[in-house]
């Protein structure tokens, strides 16, 4: 009787062990997944990489730069299931570990990475040859207007994302202010010439001039009290 107690427990760690740690699935299985509602799909390569092609609607995260990676996913939902992927399994790896170390209960990683998705057949998208903005286009994008808020910002950015219904209803309760939307992630020259180290970077201009500029996630209240102080 002993004997049998004792196994029942054995098999309830393993299977509350194993739901905390998630699974690797293959192509098939991820493609699946992916179909259900409520999925956050993230990709933890660079971003040079993201660009050569990725699952679609994709996030990414680049797991080679813990900051990055930490501040990216600190604007995903917990509570929803995490999708991970990178090119062939063993980034994707350590970064699901960190994600359910970090709270993430519910991570699924792809078996094989991207490069497994390819050979099975799956879906790419890829980022298309897009010419970079100058500097002079872009000064001609701000001339002549009062008031300007700039963001550097990417589709497949977590905190962008998060940030994107936020600054919308902040543009509707403001109409004096001109919205100037950058890809981040196309027009990099741009933004290492004005010092837009991350994803996103709001910069607010008057007459031109820079009176402000943040990286990151802001509440409502944040961006609506910014711009009390600096108009």
């Amino acid at each position: 009787m002993r004997l049998v107690v004792v196994s029942v427990l054995f098999l309830l760690m393993s299977c509350n062990s194993g739901a905390q740690t998630g699974k690797e699935v293959s192509a098939d299985e991820f493609e699946k997944g992916l179909q259900q509602g409520n999925v956050q799909l993230l990709d933890v390569r660079t971003a040079g990489e993201f660009r050569t092609g990725h699952i679609k609607k994709a996030l990414q995260a680049n797991w080679n730069d813990q900051q990055e990676f930490a501040d990216r996913t600190s604007a995903l939902d917990k509570q929803k299931l995490v999708y991970i992927y990178c090119l062939s399994g063993p980034r994707s790896s350590a970064a699901a570990e960190w994600l359910r170390a970090n709270g993430f209960q519910q991570v699924v990683e792809l078996k094989a990475g991207f490069s497994g998705w390819k050979r099975n057949g799956k879906p790419v998208e890829g980022m298309v040859d897009v010419k970079q903005m100058t500097m002079s286009e872009y000064q001609q994008q701000i001339a002549g207007k009062e008031y300007v808020l700039v963001d550097f910002g990417a589709e497949w950015c977590p905190p962008c994302r998060k940030m994107e219904p936020i600054v919308n209803e902040f543009l509707a309760q403001h109409k004096e202010i001109t919205f100037f939307k950058i890809d981040g992630g196309i027009h990099t020259d741009l933004m290492k010439q004005l010092n837009a180290e991350g994803l996103p970077t709001f910069i607010l201009l008057k007459k031109g001039q820079e009176v402000w500029r943040y990286k990151g996630v802001l509440t409502p209240e944040e961006l609506n009290t910014i711009w009390t102080n600096k108009k």
